[in-house]
């Protein structure tokens, strides 16, 4: 933990016993204590939105247990990151509040370092990579922040920013392992738990651990009785690999809608703290991650990032049955989505809903073969949202045009009324088989 010797922060507030099965568990010396948490609470409560815990009724419907989501979006920078980063910024000693600090983020890590560094008076330095989106470097600037672009990954950021550390004095603040930052980011469970009594199980994106391992030492030291379940990206498998190797260790880490949830490494004080209390641990696919922000945007009328929406995307893919009947909470830890990309997120999450579907047709190339295909569409009820006509690169006759198409329909049932109208009428190739991007003909002559 940061030093007290210089520390001008408020006294410690009063803390809760721990409870003796939990203590029994813990490991011993751990990089923080419930005490560091409940004192967090009462140092960043001037400068943290105490975030709403909302039930989505036609969400609890769907999935067949009460449902609450702990909207962290609504921070001032729109992630949870906030609350470790104000935490980690109060511990400073008056030199270390003077000299300044630095971090390495692409993300919202540096938007609440750099928000609460300017609200603090505290000189923030950040080495971001150079893929780091445009949006969120000009609002660090905005914020005061002194913003060094280095590296093409985030390894490289963080090198750079261990060694201008070293060479000027600099406080490294980790995103989600330094144990202020876990600290602060525990006071997201002790709200659950004053915004839920009764709750029963909360679910936690995990990336390197600093949510989770806050989240969990809150929550399992007043009530060891409520489930804490991690949910990790299938594309990046930190927390899962550390669990099986005992300890930290690198995975791999391929592209993922949850890119806030890309961490390679789980981080070793995280781990120390999880590895005997999180109740289970489950991964979710890119699709499964899309379906739950197209969920949350039409549903809860919430914008949310990848990483934020996994805990919805487990649940909506029935990976947490033991759930349904219960009052479970998941935390919406981040809504920092770029709107291009909340475009493709949408349509991938409707194309795997059944409410977009590709397809190609034959039909002849003379006036009125298109318009036959268009109103057998609109007999159906579809609307066609792209087409594109193909003629040169072609294996059938000479009088016939391909027809690639891309539809909206209402659900599943309604693209396969489609599918069966089309395929009365025309040759066809449906979805997936397009990957072939060949228009087999039957003996069905295009109409």
């Amino acid at each position: 933990m940061a030093s007290a010797g210089e520390n001008s922060t408020p006294p410690q507030a009063a803390a809760e016993p721990a409870s003796p099965l939990h203590e029994a568990d813990a490991p011993l010396h751990e990089p923080v204590s419930f005490e560091d948490v409940s004192r967090a609470k009462y140092l960043i409560s001037d400068g943290i939105v105490v975030t709403p815990c909302h039930k989505g009724h036609h969400l609890s419907k769907m999935c067949r247990m009460e449902l609450y989501f702990k909207k962290e979006i609504f921070q001032r920078t729109g992630s949870f990151k906030e609350r470790g980063a104000r935490n980690a910024l109060r511990r400073l000693t008056s030199v270390q509040r003077r000299i300044g600090v630095i971090a390495a983020s692409a993300g919202n890590h540096a938007l609440g370092l750099a928000y609460h560094g300017q609200l603090l008076g505290v000189p923030v330095t950040l080495v971001m990579p150079k893929f780091a989106p445009m949006t969120k470097v000009q609002n660090c600037r905005e914020f005061g922040a002194n913003v060094i672009l280095h590296g093409a990954h985030f390894g490289e950021a963080k090198e750079r920013a261990e060694e201008i550390s070293v060479k000027d004095g600099l406080k490294y603040i980790n995103g989600y392992d330094d144990p202020d930052v876990i600290a602060g980011q525990g006071t997201c469970g002790l709200e659950i738990l004053e915004q839920i009594p009764d709750v029963d199980a909360i679910v936690v994106p995990a990336g390197g651990g600093g949510l989770l391992a806050g989240i969990l030492l809150a929550v399992k030291t007043l009530r060891p009785d409520v489930q804490v379940i991690a949910v990790q990206a299938q594309n990046c498998q930190s927390f899962v690999r550390a669990l099986e190797a005992g300890q930290p260790v690198r995975s791999d880490v391929s592209s993922t809608l949850a890119d806030g949830l890309a961490v390679p490494v789980f981080g070793k004080n995280s781990f120390a703290i999880c590895k005997n209390r999180v109740d289970k641990t489950v991964l979710v696919t890119e699709t499964e991650i899309a379906v739950a922000i197209l969920r949350l945007v039409e549903l809860q009328k919430n914008i949310v990032e990848g990483a934020g929406a996994a805990g919805l995307a487990a649940v909506l893919a029935g990976k947490l049955p033991e759930l349904e009947g219960k009052k479970v909470c998941c935390v919406l830890c981040g809504g920092n989505i770029d709107t291009t990309v909340l475009g493709r997120v949408i349509e991938r999450g409707l194309a795997a809903d059944g409410r977009l579907v590709r397809f190609m047709v034959s039909v002849l190339d003379r006036p009125g073969g298109l318009a036959g295909l268009t109103a057998l569409i609109a007999q159906c009820g579809a609307s066609v949202k792209d087409l594109f006509h193909e003629r040169a690169w072609l294996e059938t006759d000479v009088a016939s045009v391909q027809v690639k198409c891309v539809v909206e329909t209402r659900d599943r049932d309604h693209a396969e009324e489609l599918r069966v109208a089309l395929a009365a009428v025309y040759p066809l190739v449906w979805g997936s088989e397009l990957a072939e991007n060949k228009l087999c003909l039957t003996s069905k002559r295009p109409h």
